[in-house]
This record gives structure tokens, sequence and C-alpha cells, in this order.
């Protein structure tokens, strides 16, 4: 009985039983919606293309399933995954065919059961590589592509094949706080795979580098805990890679999409339906939507990041200063800010573009300023505590200068609200960015932009709604992203949840 009971408890606790019935959920809810997509009503045909899609994902669904229920046996018979059931991991791995990103996430946590955050790194990665290439190989299809191409994407092919070799050589690694001195190459050569604009390969390469040539252990023993409670968060971790492979492939399109393709119109090629050649269909200009989205994410990103920087900067800059000083110095700030901070946001940036014009810069200007009291506020909360600290009274003792402690001890350790505050209004931004541009007061109506996209859409919503469909999708997966991940770094950065 006592056993039973152990079991059982072993089951409420294990942390990859609770994201297997997570994947075959998301991926059952996917394989409904490509055989809803499958028929089209109107006409009574089947779409055997997007049927065969739906079949590849169903099968991938009842495998996942099958895993579950294996691991749901194991657990309450022994306690433990075996290794059988690991084992399936191997064959989910299938999934990546299908693009099945959840399936196939969970196939390399499955396999492995030692997950450390080096791993975690490189599987996503990877990941991110793999999906890269084959968002750019759908231009094969296209009557024409880029200069470029075929050079990027045998770059992109040996980038992919170095990450399957560093993957498996950190699958090796026992989760020691230290590494061999010799891991310090592979890190050098992993950072230079960053160029792309994969930040995984950013922190992997980071995190060996810290492992085999720091002798702080306390330092290495900090970057572990943290990123473990991030990637231990299934939904934090989905989301940052969506956020990484949309800025990866802004940097990586330059070289495998041709620019053309979104902006000049063609029409001999007027308001197509989704193809090979044109994956998301053409506009109304005869524009490949496809294209447009991939340079759209480019400029979200952009705005959505400069946008929240600035204010961050800023308003953490004024908030350090008020929380600091005395009585008469915060009120002077801090009233100043209150007056700025009663106009609404969208007014405040709509009235900045109507009296300078509407482009990016102009738009970056608008949405920053609106947001500078509100990161000022958090800053000035979080210095008004930790300056209260002992480690700041040895400061004064020993007489470092104020700005001194300001920038070397207070702001550093108040730094923790602000990243997660930052992470979770960029996807607000983002928004902003997409409405305003979608009301005419954005970038340039030319640009390809995800909200000027979603305009032009909007008035076929009921002859062609794919063209309104897939810009909005998009915006509300990159939000939705920032906001999980956002939720992740709030837990694993509060103390209080330790």
């Amino acid at each position: 009985m006592e056993d039973k009971l152990n079991n059982r408890h072993a089951l409420v606790l294990s942390k990859e039983y609770p994201q297997a019935n997570f994947t075959w959920i998301i991926s059952l809810i996917i394989s409904m919606v490509f055989l809803v997509n499958s028929y089209s009503f109107k006409t009574g045909e089947m779409n055997t293309f997007v049927f065969a899609i739906f079949i590849a994902y169903l099968a991938t669904t009842f495998l996942q399933l099958f895993i579950t229920r294996k691991m749901k046996r194991d657990l309450l018979d022994t306690g433990a995954i075996q290794k059988k059931a690991r084992r399936l991991g191997y064959i989910q791995l299938i999934s990546l065919v299908t693009g099945n990103i959840f399936a196939a996430a969970f196939a390399f946590n499955l396999i492995n059961e030692r997950k450390t955050p080096e791993y975690t790194f490189a599987v996503y990665m990877f990941l991110t590589q793999l999906f890269v290439i084959a968002i750019s190989a759908m231009n094969i299809f296209k009557p024409y592509v880029t200069d470029t191409f075929p050079l990027a994407m045998v770059v992109l092919l040996i980038f992919a094949a170095f990450h399957v070799a560093v993957l498996i050589i950190v699958a090796k690694m026992v989760g020691d706080v230290k590494a061999p001195r010799s891991m310090a190459i592979v890190a050098i050569l992993v950072l230079l795979t960053a160029l792309t604009g994969n930040l995984f390969a950013l922190l992997l390469g980071w995190s060996l580098l810290l492992k085999s040539m720091s002798n702080d252990r306390s330092r290495i023993m900090k970057w572990n805990v943290m990123w473990e409670k991030i990637t231990r968060n299934s939904t934090a971790t989905l989301g940052m890679f969506f956020i990484i492979l949309m800025l990866t492939i802004s940097v990586v399109s330059r070289f495998t999409f041709d620019y053309a393709l979104a902006v000049e119109n063609d029409y001999s090629h007027i308001l197509q339906p989704p193809s090979l050649a044109y994956p998301f269909g053409t506009d109304n200009f005869g524009r490949d939507v496809f294209s447009r989205i991939i340079f759209g994410a480019r400029i979200s990103l952009l705005v959505g990041f400069a946008s929240t920087a600035i204010p961050v900067i800023i308003g953490g800059f004024l908030g350090g200063i008020a929380g600091y000083y005395s009585t008469r110095t915060d009120n002077v700030i801090m009233r100043l800010l209150d007056v700025l901070y009663a106009i609404p946001g969208i007014l405040l940036a709509i009235a900045i573009i109507a009296a300078f014009g509407a482009n990016t810069t102009n738009l970056i200007i608008a949405l920053s300023v609106g947001a500078i009291p509100t990161y000022a506020r958090t800053m000035r909360a979080n210095v008004l505590m930790v300056s209260n600290y002992d480690f700041v009274d040895s400061a004064r003792a020993l007489g470092t200068s104020d700005m001194s402690i300001i920038f070397k001890q207070v702001v550093p350790n108040s730094l923790a609200p602000m990243i997660v505050k930052s992470t979770l209004t960029i996807g607000g931004a983002v928004i902003a960015t997409s409405s305003l541009s979608y009301l005419g007061l954005g970038v340039e109506p030319h640009i390809p932009e995800w909200g000027n996209i979603l305009r032009v859409g909007s008035t076929y919503l009921e002859s062609h709604s794919y063209l309104a469909i897939f810009p909005g999708l998009a915006i509300i997966l990159l939000v939705l992203s920032f906001n999980f991940l956002g939720d992740g770094l709030r837990d694993a950065l509060d103390p209080r949840l330790d």
C-alpha cells in the first residue's frame, strides 16, 4: 500500500507527465483545425494536401497519447519512467517532418532523463535552425528567388549539422557545475552561429563558456538555477522559441527571401489562393502575403524592442534618482511624470504621429514616451526598498559616491521586476504597433508590417479571409509568446517563489 501511495505521489510530482498530456491535447486541436480546413464548404471539394497534413498530425497525436499512457503506467507501477517509454521518444521525433514543434520538443525532453539548461538550449537551438531552413525552403516553389538564396541555404544546413553534433555532445554531459576546458572551443563556435539571430546558440555558448572557463562556482550555480526554473516551464520555453524563431527568420530573410515579392505589385497574380508558390496567397496588388509576413516580423520586433528599451532606460534612470534622493527630488521628478502619466498612451501616440508624420522612427518615439512613467514608478518602488539594505549603508559608510551606489549597488539589485515588466509589455507594444498601422498611423503603408497587412486583409474577410487570418495569427502568437516568457521570467526571478 505504501509503495502505491509513493508511486501515485511520483505521478503527481512528475514534470514530464503533464507536458505529455499538454502535447497530445495541443496536437489533437491542431489536427482538428487541419481537418476543418481540408474541406471547402462552398465548393464541396477536399484539399488533399491539407488532409494529408491532418493525417500526419493525427498519427503523431495517437503516438503521443500512447506514450502518455505508457508513462502513466510506469509511474504508477515503479514510480519512474522506464527506458522503454523513453525510447519511444526516438519514434516521436518523426513529428519533425510534420512541423509539430510541441511533439518534437517533448520527444527530445523524453529521450534525455538529465535535462540540464544546456541540453534544453541545444534542443531549441537545433529546432530553431530546422524551422528556419524549412520556412526559407518554401521559396524554392516561387517563380524566382534572391541571388543569395543557394549560398545562404548551404550555410544554414552546415549550421544545422553542427547543431546536431553539439546536441549529441551536450546530451552526454553530466549536469555538473564545471565542464572540461575543451568545451570552450565548442562554446566559441556555437557563439559564432548566433550571428544568424539564433539566441539559443548565444545562451548555450555563454553557458558552456561559463562552465568551462569560470572558477566562480556561485555564479555558475545562480545561472543554472535561474534557467532551470525557466526551462521547466514548457509554455515559457515555447514562447521563447517562437520569439527567437521570428528574430532568426528576420535576420536570415535578408539572404533567403526576395523583398521585391513583398512590396512590388504583380497584377498577373492578384488574390491568388494559398499554394506552394504562395503559401499564404497574394493580396489585391499581387504581393506575396507569406513574404510580407516574414518581413513584417522584422518591423514588429524592432518597434517592440526599441519602444520598450527606451522607456526602460529613461524611466529606470529617473526612477532610480527619485527613489534614492530626498523627498524634494522625488516629488519634482514624479509629479512631472504624473502629468505625462495622466495622458492615455494611445492618444499621446496618435497625437505625436499626427504632428510629426507616420513612419517607423516616429512610431517608436510615440510608443516610448507614454511608457516612461510606468517604468519610472516600478524602478522607484524597487530602489526605495533596496536603498534600506545593509550593503547600501555599508557603501555609504565607506564614502562611496551617490552615483556609484545608485548604478553599481542599487539599480542592479532592482532590475529583476524591470526585466519581467519589459518582457510583458513588449507584447503590448507589438499590438499597439499593429493597431496604429491598421488605422494608418503607424509605419508607411507600403512597408510590409503586420498591421498594414491586416488592414488590407480586413476588406476581403468574406471572399479571401486568409488575407486577414494569417497576419492576425502572427500577431496573436507573438504577443502570447512574450506573455508566456514574461510569466516564466517572473516565476524564475521572484525570490518569494523559491
